[in-house]
């Protein structure tokens, strides 16, 4: 097994699945950061697992299924869901896509971005009604490392410029576009063979499209400036990008929306 693949195993399997933090010192660095959309989490004891187990004290029964695990041996990227029944939601469940792309020292994890789609998790919550559960990888844990491809790189390099989704599967299957005029920063990008993983911040003028989900006046804020953050895991073949998944941090965007600039009125 690739040695990151094993450690992986261990995140899922005996942290997460268990709700174990005692692991948690077994596979992180102590300056494990995990960086989700605006925010940083920094410091595993002091920051991490606290937010962890906050998780885990609302979701009692929570699950991770893995769907998706790509890595050049220094880098891997893991789509999965989450899902769970909320005690802050009268047991409500919901199921959510999520995907992270993480960094190790060759021993532990040291740090993940990262991106839930917690605009559908409140969704499922609100209504009562879940998501299904997309199958689970075949045998995720056999995955191999395969080299960085340079090329495929330059292809989504160019791509995210266009700000042109294509043929790719946003979220929970949401419109294609929700700024317009958008300039895109690259936070984070690695291949593995043919796929490509990236986290990018992206800023523009919000066209709508959020809805009452967001929990904001949609009509209000159009036109508005916003920033969105996304994370995704796409797959080049001919020179151009044939296929994958972003996740976008919606309800950051909703927020970023919404916060007073400054010197607004209070």
């Amino acid at each position: 097994m690739e040695p990151f693949v094993a450690l992986m195993r261990r995140y899922v399997n005996d942290y997460t699945n268990r709700h174990d933090v005692s692991v948690c010192p077994e596979i992180m660095e102590p300056g494990y950061t995990l960086r989700m959309g605006p925010h940083e989490v920094a410091g595993r004891d002091e920051l991490y697992i606290p937010a962890s187990q906050k998780q885990f004290t609302q979701f009692p029964g929570l699950c991770l299924t893995v769907h998706e695990i790509v890595t050049n041996g220094d880098r891997l990227a893991m789509r999965f869901s989450e899902h769970g029944r909320s005690v802050r939601h009268d047991g409500r469940g919901a199921a959510w896509t999520g995907l992270g792309l993480y960094r190790w020292n060759g021993t532990r994890l040291v740090e993940n971005f990262v991106e839930q789609d917690y605009l559908a998790r409140r969704r499922q919550l609100a209504s009562g009604v879940p998501a299904g559960v997309e199958p689970p990888a075949l045998a995720p844990w056999d995955t191999v490392a395969l080299a960085p491809d340079p090329e495929a790189e330059e292809v989504v390099r160019a791509w995210i410029d266009e700000s042109a989704p294509g043929p790719v599967t946003l979220d929970d299957g949401a419109p294609d576009i929700l700024l317009a005029d958008a300039s895109s920063r690259v936070d984070d990008l690695f291949s593995a063979g043919a796929h490509v993983a990236f986290r990018v911040t992206r800023t523009g003028t919000y066209l709508g499209g959020l809805g009452p989900d967001a929990g904001i006046d949609d009509a209000a804020l159009t036109g508005a400036p916003g920033t969105l953050h996304l994370v995704g895991l796409v797959t080049v073949a001919d020179g151009r990008v044939t296929g994958g998944r972003i996740v976008r941090d919606r309800l950051g965007l909703a927020r970023s929306l919404s916060r007073p600039t400054v010197g607004s009125a209070s």
